[in-house]
């Protein structure tokens, strides 16, 4: 009897043991509701989340997907989170942590596995009551088993833990990597764009030049965006300032009738090498259709005013291959580059105000392709041409050529002057230029950066 006293008193002793470990693990667990967010958290948003703080209603592929928490808090919203690939702030309490819904099923069935084996060594006693040698022999063994075990069977519970939060994290931002979540944006553009430029003078007498232009662009644009749809649809308007010349080169034989004194003088005369060089300082408003794909591809085209605002020219003309011959009908007399019938010496101004052009509409495209930076906006780099119907310009050409001569007087000697050539013989102009362009977006909001676009 003495033996089964002692046997009794050991197993109430380990019962008690393990029942106090149990209490003290499950005093020691965190409720649920003390989870704090915390930056690279992979979480949920509840279904009974209607919207954010903002006041928006959240998109319907926000729920049943893993997200990973990118911000917490800012100057508007102290107590908001942001996740990531998702431009609106969100409450905290909206949020389920992944990691804690895998936590709560795997630390429930220990606890469960522990109790019962706690309670095998309790009823043991009552068998060995009839046979006291046999039950001497296992009593001291179970007592210390349950002690060194309950530590070991709780050390890999962590581990198994963080590997699973790991993982579910990982998948979080692989599944997000390979979406593109998408959102209207507006832009504002700051351009400059160069090249080639000529009004593409039509003239029977003369040959046009090839010149150059450079623009400032400055414009706004609204982009719809869809998941899953490759191209985001845009409008551009806005307004570009710039310059650009052009010009011609001819030859000129004109004859004059003037009167000299009592007689008429058959005037000739004949210039080669005559350049004109057309400048043009001119606005440009531009109404286009805009595509820019997910790989950083752009499209732009549509119409666009051209509105001249200032149009000087410049001449040029050889003084050694221009000359003045003057036929007096009275005398059968014939004068060549003589001072006293006229003679051409280079005094016609080389600069004058030019004509004044219409408005023109012309057809622009624009191609290239644009990097989104780290901040959002983007920069873009590409080709572009505009071309212009005949609207500019039409000329009746002059029927005296290009010059115009005063007969010398009692006073004055004969004075040559050289117009225009676009406006002497250019019975019709058009507009194209074509270069290059780069220019700085400014978007809002902020434009996102997939892995698998070829961005920075």
């Amino acid at each position: 009897m003495k033996t089964l006293k002692t046997i009794l008193i050991a197993a109430t002793m380990i019962s008690a043991s393990v029942v106090s470990n149990v209490s003290a693990q499950q005093a020691a667990q965190p409720s649920q509701h003390q989870w704090k967010v915390a930056k690279g958290d992979s979480v949920m948003i509840k279904r009974e989340c209607q919207e954010y703080l903002t006041g928006e209603r959240p998109s319907v592929w926000v729920w049943d997907k893993v997200h990973t928490v990118y911000q917490l808090g800012t100057k508007r919203f102290p107590e908001g989170v942001l996740l990531m690939n998702i431009n609106s702030w969100i409450c905290e309490e909206c949020l389920i942590p992944v990691n804690a819904e895998e936590e709560q099923p795997a630390e429930e069935p220990a606890l469960a596995a522990e109790e019962p084996k706690a309670e095998k060594p309790a009823p043991a006693p009552a068998k060995p009551v009839e046979e006291e040698p046999k039950a001497e022999e296992p009593a001291p063994a179970p007592a210390p088993e349950p002690v060194v075990e309950e530590p070991k069977a709780e050390e890999p519970a962590p581990v198994a833990e963080e590997e699973t939060v790991e993982k579910e994290q990982a998948k979080g931002e692989a599944v997000m990597s390979q979406q593109f979540f998408k959102h209207n944006y507006d832009r504002f553009t700051i351009g400059v764009r160069g090249g080639a430029s000529s009004l593409m003078h039509h003239a029977e007498n003369g040959k046009w030049l090839c010149g150059g232009d450079a623009v400032l662009d400055l414009q706004y644009a609204h982009y719809w965006a869809k998941d899953g749809r490759p191209v985001d649809l845009g409008i551009i308007v806005g307004l570009g300032l710039g310059y650009q010349q052009s010009g011609l080169t001819t030859n000129d034989s004109s004859f004059f009738k003037r009167p000299v004194g009592a007689y008429d003088v058959d005037y000739t005369v004949v210039a080669k090498g005559i350049k004109e060089t057309d400048h043009q300082l001119q606005l440009e408003i531009p109404v286009m259709f805009s595509l820019i794909a997910d790989n950083g591809v752009f499209f732009n085209f549509g119409p666009k005013f051209m509105i001249p605002l200032y149009t000087p020219y410049k001449q040029t003309v050889n003084q050694d291959d221009t000359h003045i011959s003057a036929y007096f009908e009275e005398t059968g007399v014939t004068m060549i580059d003589n001072i006293v019938t006229g003679k051409y010496d280079g005094q016609q101004p080389t600069e004058k105000n030019g004509i004044q052009f219409n408005m023109n509409l012309m057809l622009t495209a624009e191609i290239g392709y644009e990097w989104v930076l780290k901040s959002g906006n983007s920069l873009g780099l590409g080709a572009y041409a505009n071309y212009g119907w005949n609207l500019s310009y039409k000329n009746t050409p002059n029927a005296e050529g290009l010059f115009n001569l005063t007969a010398p007087t009692s006073s004055d000697k004969a004075h040559l002057d050289v117009l225009s050539a676009t406006h002497a013989y250019a019975d019709k102009l058009s507009f194209f230029d074509a270069g290059i362009k780069l220019a700085y977006h400014f978007n809002f909001p902020k434009k996102q950066r997939f892995s698998n676009s070829k961005l920075f």
